[in-house]
């Protein structure tokens, strides 16, 4: 046996010409239509290969002849009409690869100029039946691109030819590439979208997806692919992400928006892919960056809410000298995106300002109710709004009443924030009849709007509205969500004011409801000399009960400890967001002399001893500010 192996050996390199019979044979044997010719050269095989080129032997299969470019095809593809192509087909006809690449540029030319009953012409007929009588003969791109282009001429899914392609993918769907494989995911998403799927093929071709997915080597196919999420596994989203994040240095402007929103859209939130994502997106010219690429991308990072600042001041720097050119939808979208992600660009909201003003007209009742919403969130303060605000106040006028009821919340609250709060708005929503209207929905929620409907009643008690009778929306039941007591910067405040007070619990109340919807964090009444007194006894209009019966002591004091974490505040920023900017002035208009204990003084103190020396000092200042007043 040693023998023969030895003598084959020896004699196998005589004929290198051996190893090139599979390059030679393999293509034309796999698309025979003779079965006996694919079995007797079975045995076979391609040359080794790396991982990341194995789309090879398909790129070798995928021609069943070697394809030359006919002169009709270079016709048809100069042609302008689908009237033209049909007429190209009349007068030279040709094989069923002509056939499918005129079907192919017809469907483009229907898209672009319409075409009605096209299907029923008989030179479309006729090319249907040539693909029809001879599909075995069409190679793989022009297969996968005749179905994507049959749906979009209208052929009904049920017809015989779709039928045979389908069958004739499923055959050959071992052999496509990947870049095949990826556009057939996009018909087969549009098909499933309509209602008509193909199951066999789905699963197949989701099986080949998975076992090939090693062969990814072009970002378009990543994008393609990722964009059509809701089809794939998630094991096979997370190769992607993979695959995306080892290819992102060559992914255009267009890729990176179809990935981004691609993760938005499933929710995804793949921190080190969105990273590359947004170093690379900065290196692009501004002749990528067009308008609807950077309305998505700040879209897709306001849904993950990523932050990466140095991307929104390229949107931003982007988007400042095409304010002009944006449409109103675009200005609502993007100032609404901008909120999620709680950054506050001034010169570009001053622009979105004064587009709305420019172009009020064009804005629907919804896109200004967004716009306040988002200004408020932000606590963005116009510089010069009476036209603006004259404008909202007029666009509402006519179909505010007509609003739903957590949306006309939503409006009456953020035009508290802003300060531009009607008393009409206010007597609207504080009715006990409208209030009934929210009780419906989850407890959190019904929760959250019972205590905007408390905030939007303070605004009517303590701001200068003129507003003699009110309809109280106290009447509603506080929140009773408990306050989270696990925050560092809220326990260590507790502890550090416990040992201001030396652990007198009738001197401090910590995390006080108020009737006014909002939290304060410590309540202390200090005297003359800023020594915190008991508060037992004492008159409290801001809570729910009215507190005791004994009068404040003259020259004593409110204070009142609001802790301000890091989500309180605007991106990169010391400014307040405006739900925190209205507690603010609410709790200062009730009386009390507010002290703010931000997260970033708090966590530069190590020591018990600081944090207490620390708030005294804060404590002192607060009550020499009031004095100067």
């Amino acid at each position: 046996m040693t023998t023969r192996l030895c003598r084959w050996a020896r004699r196998f390199p005589r004929y290198p010409q051996i190893a090139a019979v599979p390059a030679r044979l393999q293509s034309p044997t796999l698309h025979s239509t003779e079965p006996w010719c694919s079995l007797s050269l079975s045995w076979l095989r391609p040359a080794p290969r790396h991982l990341c080129q194995g789309s090879e032997l398909a790129k070798m299969e995928e021609t069943p002849i070697p394809y030359e470019r006919t002169e009709l095809v270079g016709l048809v593809e100069k042609a302008a009409t689908p009237q033209e192509v049909l007429q190209l087909w009349a007068e030279q006809g040709g094989s069923a690869g002509d056939a499918a690449r005129c079907l192919i540029q017809l469907s483009l030319q229907v898209l672009e100029k319409g075409s009605d009953g096209i299907l029923q012409d008989p030179r479309c007929e006729n090319m249907l039946e040539t693909v029809n009588s001879q599909v075995s003969s069409v190679w793989n791109g022009s297969l996968v691109a005749l179905l994507r282009a049959l749906s979009m001429l209208g052929l009904p899914f049920d017809a015989p030819l779709l039928r045979s392609l389908q069958n004739e993918v499923l055959w050959r769907i071992r052999r496509l590439t990947y870049r095949h494989l990826a556009y057939l995911v996009d018909w087969v998403a549009f098909q499933r979208s309509r209602g008509q799927e193909n199951e066999a093929l789905t699963n197949t071709l989701l099986k080949q997806l998975e076992l090939r997915w090693t062969e990814l080597c072009d970002p378009r196919t990543i994008s393609i692919l990722m964009s059509r999420a809701s089809l794939l596994t998630p094991s096979l989203m997370d190769k992607l992400e993979d695959k995306a994040l080892e290819l992102s240095e060559n992914f255009s402007a267009e890729d990176i928006r179809k990935v981004a929103f691609a993760l938005a859209s499933q929710n995804r939130r793949a921190v080190s892919l969105l990273r590359a994502l947004s170093y690379h997106l900065n290196q692009k010219p501004s002749l990528e960056l067009n308008t609807p690429l950077l309305l998505d991308i700040a879209y897709a990072y306001g849904k993950l809410n990523f932050h990466q600042t140095q991307v929104l001041q390229r949107i931003a720097a982007e988007l400042l000298p095409r304010l002009s050119e944006l449409s109103s939808l675009d200005v609502t979208r993007c100032a609404k995106s901008l909120a999620f992600l709680k950054w506050l660009h001034l010169p570009l909201f001053e622009g979105f300002a004064q587009h709305y003003a420019s172009n009020s007209e064009k804005y629907s009742t919804l896109q200004v109710c967004n716009l306040l919403m988002s200004f408020a969130k932000l606590n963005f303060q116009l510089s010069k709004g009476e036209e603006f605000y004259t404008k909202v106040h007029t666009a509402l006028d006519n179909s505010f009443q007509n609003l739903e009821p957590f949306l006309k919340t939503d409006v009456v609250w953020s035009l508290c924030v802003l300060n531009q709060a009607k008393p009409d708005y206010i007597t609207s929503v504080t009715k006990p009849a409208f209030q009934k209207k929210l009780s419906g929905g989850s407890v959190g929620r019904t929760e959250n709007y019972q205590q905007k409907l408390l905030q939007i009643s303070a605004y009517a008690q303590l701001e200068p509205l003129g507003v003699t009778t009110v309809t109280s929306a106290v009447l509603l039941p506080t929140s009773h969500r408990e306050v989270d007591s696990n925050n560092p910067l809220r326990s260590g405040l507790y502890t550090a004011l416990q040992s201001l007070t030396n652990a007198r619990t009738q001197a401090l109340r910590t995390a006080v409801k108020t009737v006014y919807g909002w939290t304060i964090d410590g309540e202390l009444v200090v005297d003359s000399e800023n020594k915190p007194i008991d508060l037992e006894n004492l008159k409290a209009p801001h809570l729910p009960g009215g507190g005791g019966t004994v009068v404040l002591p003259a020259g004593a004091r409110r204070i009142a400890f609001v802790a301000w974490d890091f989500p309180n505040f605007c991106l990169r920023s010391k400014d307040l967001l405006g739900r925190f900017a209205m507690q603010k002035r609410h709790l200062q208009l009730a009386g009390f002399i507010v002290v703010e204990v931000p997260y970033f003084e708090w966590q530069e103190l190590k020591s018990d001893r600081q944090k207490v020396a620390y708030l005294k000092d804060k404590l002192w200042k607060a009550v020499a500010e009031d004095m100067a007043k």
